[in-house]
Parts: C-alpha cells; sequence; structure tokens
C-alpha cells in the first residue's frame, strides 16, 4: 500500500511522521477551503523537520519561529545577512553576489546576501512575529515573493530579481509602488529545492484558473506562482459623477488593488501596511484598469 502525498504540496509521506518531510504541513491539516475558494496555510508545527538534499531544516517555535538548518557536508544556503540568528563554528558563511547593487538600493533591499556551507548548523528568524512558510519548489518551478519576505533558501534554488512595473504618480509629485518596485523571483534549477518565507499574520493560499482574476491588496501579497500576471487596478470611492475639482479633492478615497489573473498560486498575508500617498488625483501610471464605486 502507498502512502498519501501531502494535500499541500504533493510530496510522498512516509506513513511514520506527522507533518510533511518536504513542507512540514501537518497530516491532520488538509487543505479545507472556504466557500470564496481561499484556504488557510497551516503554521508548521513546533520542530517539525524538513528535508532538502541530505540536509534538514527543523521548525523551532511558534510566535517568531526558527529555521534551525543541520547542514551536510557539500550543502548550503543563502540568507539575507541580517536574519543569521545563531550558528556553529564550523559553518562558513561567504558572500553571495547581487547583481544591480544601485537598484536594489534604491528600491530598498538588502545589499548583501551572504551563504553558508556545512557541516553544521545555523538558524534563521526574521525578528518578527508571525508564520513560516516552507515552500519546497521542483525542477523548473518558479515563485515570485514580495519584498522582505524571504528567510532562506537551499543552493539548489536560483534567486533573481524583476522590475515590477506597477507605478502611479500623482498631480502633487508623488510616485508609489504599491507592490514595490522590485519583487524576488526564486527557480529550482536542476534539483528540487527548498524556499523558507515569513509572514505577517495568517496565510491564505487560493489557486487561481486560467483567465480567472482576483483583486487583492498589494501590500497583502505574500507570492505568486511566475504564471500568475497581475497589474493595477484603481477603484475612485464615492466619486462617480462628480465633476474633475471636487473629484481632485476627493482623490485620497481610491483604493488601489492588484488584479491577479491566473493560472496559478497567489498567497496573502492577513497583516500589512497600508499604502499612504499624497492624496493627489492620478496623474500617470502603468498600464491598469479603474472603476468609479
Amino acid at each position: 500500500m502507498t502512502n498519501p502525498a501531502c494535500p499541500w504540496c504533493g510530496a510522498p509521506g512516509d506513513g511514520a511522521s506527522l507533518s510533511c518531510r518536504a513542507c512540514g504541513a501537518a497530516w491532520a491539516s488538509p487543505p479545507n477551503p472556504t466557500d470564496s475558494g481561499w484556504c488557510e496555510v497551516p503554521p508548521i508545527p513546533d520542530m517539525a523537520r524538513i528535508e532538502f538534499g541530505r540536509s534538514t531544516c527543523q521548525v523551532e517555535g511558534t510566535f517568531v519561529p526558527v529555521a534551525d538548518m543541520r547542514l551536510e557536508a557539500g550543502d548550503g544556503v543563502y540568507f539575507a545577512q541580517q536574519s543569521l540568528l545563531w550558528k556553529e563554528p564550523a559553518v562558513a558563511i561567504s558572500r553571495m553576489p547581487l547583481r544591480g547593487a544601485w537598484r536594489r538600493l534604491f528600491a530598498g533591499l538588502p545589499l548583501v546576501m551572504a551563504q553558508a556551507h556545512g557541516p553544521g548548523h545555523a538558524a534563521f528568524s526574521q525578528d518578527a512575529p508571525g508564520e513560516m512558510i516552507a515552500v519546497p519548489l521542483e525542477h523548473g518551478r518558479s515563485l515570485d515573493v514580495r519584498p522582505h519576505a524571504f528567510l532562506v533558501a537551499s543552493l539548489a534554488v536560483h534567486y533573481d530579481w524583476f522590475w515590477t512595473g506597477l507605478w502611479f504618480s500623482t498631480r502633487w509629485g508623488g510616485i508609489y509602488y504599491p507592490v514595490g518596485r522590485i519583487m524576488d523571483r526564486f527557480t529550482a534549477g536542476t534539483a528540487p529545492g527548498l524556499l523558507v518565507l515569513h509572514a505577517a499574520g495568517n496565510v491564505f493560499l487560493r489557486h487561481l484558473e486560467d483567465g480567472e482574476a482576483l483583486l487583492v491588496k498589494p501590500a497583502a501579497l505574500l507570492f505568486k506562482d511566475s504564471s500568475v500576471r497581475m497589474r493595477l487596478h484603481v477603484e475612485q470611492v464615492g466619486q462617480a459623477g462628480l465633476t474633475s475639482f471636487w473629484g481632485s479633492i476627493l482623490a485620497p478615497r481610491r483604493c488601489v488593488w492588484l488584479r491577479m489573473t491566473g493560472p496559478g498560486r497567489v498567497a496573502i498575508q492577513s497583516a500589512y501596511q497600508h499604502l499612504e500617498d499624497d492624496g493627489g488625483a492620478v496623474s500617470r501610471s502603468s498600464p491598469s484598469t479603474s472603476q468609479d464605486v
């Protein structure tokens, strides 16, 4: 009799552990979609152990969880430098070169990423309350992640970044990037890899069919499959039928959304910072849609 596959990531089970060894999800917490199609991603249980290559990642704690990596000789991970919590002396740390340093600086992203090489233990934390999400990536799969959500990834996962191309400017001179100027992109190479993210609040996941669209708050987006397309959508609240003069005065009453179009997965976090702009009427923007409500 074959063991059932993990309902979250599809990895085969071993019939003995209480949680998936590929993503850490508890076997007792299968997806339970709401009427609207969302599934709450369960927190990784305390002390759950995740395997990648010959190494393991043990998630410790629940309020501010820690990823405790046991790295075998020849295995390694990379990470944002400030997320390293502790390490054993035998673990070697080296700098990971990044392209576009000046552009990353202007986008508010880390200029330096580092690598940790086994053998030995090294642990990582975001130094903030929330949930830890482990995403196993199969060969050729890519995931786009919002800025500052990345925690650590195995060396089998290739790192890159891209311009979001989503922005708007106002008559008062402000230029805004609701989801950030740059997003991270992680792709599994010739071998499967592990990507670990930190999310604020609770995490919810939804699968979009081909052509299916959804509006989400830009700051709430956690990650998406690279196949999911996104663009801006602006709703002018309570301005239908107003003159351009009064419409410009009431411009702060607008909602800025991301229009996500499938196919693929979209994950959001329930705790996020609200977008604040100068309130001027939108003068220019990247390709977007708008609506008066």
